[in-house]
């Protein structure tokens, strides 16, 4: 049987709020300030009659107490005031930290599908609890756990560990996401001599792209020694190396071709076309063996018909300094094993042969855990489109996004890989 192929889809416009503490704020706050958002970075508040369906991603609402069809009652205000058509459908998606990435791939596949010609993705995500102790907060993650058989996840880290002659423990203070990673970044430096030093370099330089970001949770310069020297959180892991623990929310709207071509020329020259979109699920796999997120990235590589060599910016996800060397190998911007070495020698800075993460990252940036991905996909289509300001990437024409979630054993759960290509080449000219 003969697939019919499938529509071209474009990024129409995209936006996230600042990133950080917002007890005052309240999920429809947050959920208002996105839609409004994405809809003016669109090209104006009437866009959102054209709107013909809406995914929903959240992780956390129901430790808030709505457990069940959280984007009807976010949405509904917008839907009162006439933001938002009456009765457009509304799909709630939940999948970790990947959550955003898979509202934005319902959205996607609503267009290339033919079944819509303008859709929009929202990502919200309320972690800080003014209230409540930090440990509560950190209990919150729990939820991406596999919390009906624990032992499958803990008995694969204690493995680990075992073979480098330690222990897997988890504590206080943080998530078991950090212990997972911790105990990956020290398989890391065991076989391929990665450093302490190597992952303060990209704290160090992902905390220095956030101060060029008014988007970040935390803007200010971290130096490579200061990030060593900072309190650690799970061997070797410093708090500097981790994501920190916030609110926000961020939103992008797609369109068909046939749509696109009907808006103004302004409009037009914005748009950023998806080039692919790929989801992975995480298996049990053994150390030695490449992740899910490679396996994502080739199939996005070769759905947009490019290799990893043409990717000129990736935001990748970084809740750890060790993410950010790991993607880069899986994602074959370098060899496996070289992530550490390929960030000391500047390859991932500004300047450098792929630079990652000039948003800040999650590191820096911040990391609401369903806002996460649509705030990485803004940060591409920002520097496709030549507006990132100081940070901005030079003749940007091809961005990649990776963003995963949840523990599935030694890797995440699910893996989304989004590549974007800008729509013309001067819209890829700061």
């Amino acid at each position: 049987m003969t697939k019919e192929p499938m529509r071209d889809v474009y990024l129409l416009g995209a936006y996230s709020t600042r990133f950080g503490r917002y007890g005052q704020l309240t999920f429809r706050d947050l959920t208002r300030a996105a839609v409004e958002g994405v809809l003016a970075d669109a090209g104006g508040a009437h866009l959102g009659s054209a709107v013909e369906s809406i995914w929903f991603g959240n992780v956390m609402m129901d430790y808030w107490g709505q457990h069940s069809t959280r984007g009807q009652f976010c949405l509904i205000p917008l839907i009162q005031d006439n933001t938002l058509a009456e009765r457009t459908p509304i799909t709630n998606v939940e999948g970790a930290c990947a959550t955003g990435s898979m509202a934005f791939q319902g959205a996607l596949k609503d267009i290339a599908s033919g079944d819509t010609e303008v859709s929009l993705a929202v990502g919200v995500e309320k972690i800080f609890r003014p209230d409540a102790d930090p440990q509560q907060s950190f209990e919150m993650f729990r939820a991406a756990e596999n919390s009906l058989y624990p032992d499958e996840t803990l008995d694969e880290y204690r493995a680990l560990m075992r073979g480098l002659g330690g222990s897997f423990e988890t504590g206080p203070g943080r998530t078991m996401f950090m212990d997972t990673y911790a105990a990956q970044a020290q398989f890391h430096m065991h076989r391929y001599g990665t450093t302490r030093e190597q992952l303060a370099i990209v704290a160090s330089k992902n905390h220095h792209f956030a101060t060029q970001n008014e988007r970040a949770q935390y803007r200010f310069e971290v130096s490579v020694a200061d990030a060593l020297a900072d309190r650690l959180v799970s061997e070797p892991l410093t708090r500097s190396m981790c994501a920190p623990i916030g609110d926000g929310s961020a939103a992008a709207v797609l369109c068909s071709q046939q749509y696109l071509d009907e808006q103004p020329p302004e409009v037009r020259r914005r748009a950023v076309r998806v080039a692919a979109s790929t989801l992975t699920s995480g298996i049990y796999r053994t150390p030695e063996q490449l992740s899910l997120s490679s396996v994502a990235a080739e199939r996005a590589y070769r759905r947009a018909g490019i290799r990893p060599a043409a990717v000129d910016v990736a935001e990748v996800h970084d809740a750890t300094a060790f993410g950010e060397i790991y993607q880069s190998e899986m994602l074959g911007f370098c060899a496996v094993g070289e992530g550490g070495a390929f960030a000391e020698a500047g390859e991932t800075a500004l300047g450098g042969s792929i630079p990652i993460n000039t948003s800040g990252g999650l590191i820096s940036k911040g990391h609401p855990v369903a806002a996460s991905g649509l705030s990485m996909i803004t940060e591409v289509a920002e520097q496709l489109r030549g507006e990132a300001g100081e940070r901005q990437v030079t003749a940007a024409r091809w961005g990649l996004i990776e963003n995963g979630g949840g523990i599935m054993g030694l890797e995440e759960a699910a893996c989304a890989v989004t590549i974007l290509e800008a729509n013309t080449p001067a819209g890829a000219r700061a």
